[in-house]
This record gives C-alpha cells, structure tokens and sequence, in this order.
C-alpha cells in the first residue's frame, strides 16, 4: 500500500507594505533644513582646506610654547586676584539675575498672569537674551567705564533674560491640584503662588541658577577682553606680548577654579533636584574599587599640594 503524496504547502510571499509618503516627505525636508544652512554657513566662512588641516598643529604649537606654565610668586601674584575677581563678577551677575527674573518669570507664565503680561514680558526677554553679554558690555563702558562693575551689570543683565525664560517654562509645567487645594480652601492669588506654585518650582530654579553661575564664570573671562575686568585683559595682555608661559597660568588657574566651582554646583544641584542626600565623601571612597581609590588620593593629594603651593606663592615676595 502506497501513501499518497501530500502537496507540499503553498508559500505565501510577504510584501512588505511601504512607509506612507508623509513621514518620509517629513524627514528628507528635516535633512535638507538641516544640510542647506550647514553648506551655506561653510561657503560663507571662506576656510580653505589648508586652513583646516593645518589649525590642529598650529593649536598644539600654541599649547606646547604655554606648558610648563610659569608659577613663579609674580605670575601667581598678577593672574589669581584676577582670577577671583572673574568669580565674583559671576557670582554678583548671577545673584542681580537670579533676584529680577523670579519676579518676570511669574508674570511671563501663561498660567500665572494675564496673557497680554505674559506675552509682553516674554517679548522682554527675549529682547535681552538677544544681545550677547559681550556687546552688553561695550554698551556700557562708556556709562561705567572700565572694571568689574561694567561686567557684572553686563552679565546680570543677560541672566535676566535666560533665567526669565527658563523659569517661565518651569512654572508653566507645575501640577494645578496644589493650586486649586489653596484656592478651594479661600486662599487669594498671591497665596496660590505663594503656596502653591513656589514649593514646587524652587528646586529647578535654583537649579537654573547655578547652572547660569557655572556660565557665568566662563563669559567672565571673555568679557576682560574689552576692559570688563576679570582675567580676560590678563590673558589678552600676556598673549600680545608672546609671553606664553604667563598666558599658560592664567589658562591653568582659570581651568582649575572653573573644574572645582563645576564639581560642587553639579553634586548641590543633583541635591536639590532629587530632593535625597547623596553619599558623603567617605562612603564614596569606600564604595570605590581599588584602583580608584589610588586616583583618586593622588588626585587630592596633589590638589592638596596645588592649594598649599598657590597660597605659599601669594605670600612670597616676588624676585
């Protein structure tokens, strides 16, 4: 007896359906606005390709005639009150801003003030984030002249406009149940805000405003370029006159205060955002693997040294 032959299943080709025509419409426009700009800013630059591939030896020719830099008492004693005087200057610059925008960015917020306020403040700001902190301050030297109160306005005046802005955004996102709770209870506006929008908005805006306070210290030392004091006239000074290995401390002094001011506004901000106390030093160190554990004592022993090194060199008298 013979089995009959079974017929052997009929295969089905699968076709594969194609995308629908918008979303690629969608992306090949996102990839031309993107691409157009990028060309047209390139062949408005007029950068040769000899430029380009000779700009990373001339970096590095640069660098190498800064290292070692001089840390002699004299170059220590001119470059790090000037240092300071730049972390001031941000640090005063971030509190003027800090201290007009808390106010704007409430009535900047479409769900705290009227429209018409809001969308005129916003207009305001968006005026004063328009104008670089530079220009600022070319604006008004000739109202205050030379020194560091010329950049600390100038700086106040642009963290207005940023920290208005991103505070603004901030409120808007707040959860309404906190707000209705006061109002249902008879609270007035100001109460409403006071109670019920603050609590939750503080933790991000101070958050803003020592990120804006970390981006303070660097365009600090921009602004001393056109007499706005901090460092920047130091370094334009010792870069006019070739002296590289005083350029080289004011660069290395600026690099270590802006990595140690960077170190402890991230660990406070991460605090005040999550709300939980992280780990202390100690406990981190514990938790460390052996290897990173002997990075990072030598790194705090030679930050230790550094300090102690840096303060010996203010003393001294220089030769």
């Amino acid at each position: 007896m013979t089995t009959p032959a079974v017929a052997a299943p009929e295969i089905t080709r699968t076709v594969r359906p194609s995308p629908p025509l918008g979303p690629r419409l969608f992306r090949l426009g996102i990839t031309v606005a993107v691409l157009v700009p990028l060309t047209w800013s390139l062949l408005g630059l007029e950068v040769s390709w000899e430029q380009v591939i000779s700009a990373p030896g001339d970096m590095w020719n640069i660098v190498k005639r800064m290292v070692p830099p001089d840390l002699s008492a004299e170059a220590v004693q001119r470059a790090l009150p000037k240092v300071m005087e730049s972390l001031w200057i941000a640090w005063i610059g971030t509190m003027i801003g800090a201290f007009f925008s808390f106010f704007l960015a409430f009535g900047a917020a479409r769900n705290v003030g009227p429209p018409w306020l809001a969308t005129s403040i916003r207009q305001v700001l968006n005026a004063i984030r328009a104008v670089p902190e530079l220009l600022v301050a070319m604006v008004l030297i000739p109202v205050t002249g030379l020194g560091a109160w010329t950049g600390t306005l100038a700086l106040g005046i642009h963290s207005i406009g940023t920290l208005g802005k991103l505070s603004s955004e901030v409120i808007e996102g707040i959860d309404q149940g906190p707000v209705e709770a006061v109002a249902a209870v008879g609270g007035s506006r100001l109460q409403q805000i006071r109670f019920g929008v603050v609590p939750q908005v503080m933790p991000n805006i101070v958050a803003y405003w020592l990120y804006r306070f970390e981006i303070n210290i660097r365009a600090s030392a921009v602004l001393g370029v056109v007499g706005a004091g901090g460092i920047g006239a130091e370094l334009v000074s010792q870069l006019r006159f070739r002296d590289f290995p005083r350029a080289g401390t004011v660069l290395f002094l600026t690099v270590v205060i802006v990595l140690a001011i960077d170190a402890v506004s991230a660990r406070v901000r991460r605090r005040i955002i999550s709300g939980e106390p992280e780990a202390g030093p100690v406990a981190l160190f514990a938790a460390m693997a052996v290897w990173q554990r002997i990075v990072t004592a030598v790194l705090g022993a030679g930050t230790l040294v550094l300090i102690v090194f840096l303060m010996v060199q203010l003393q001294a008298t220089p030769v």
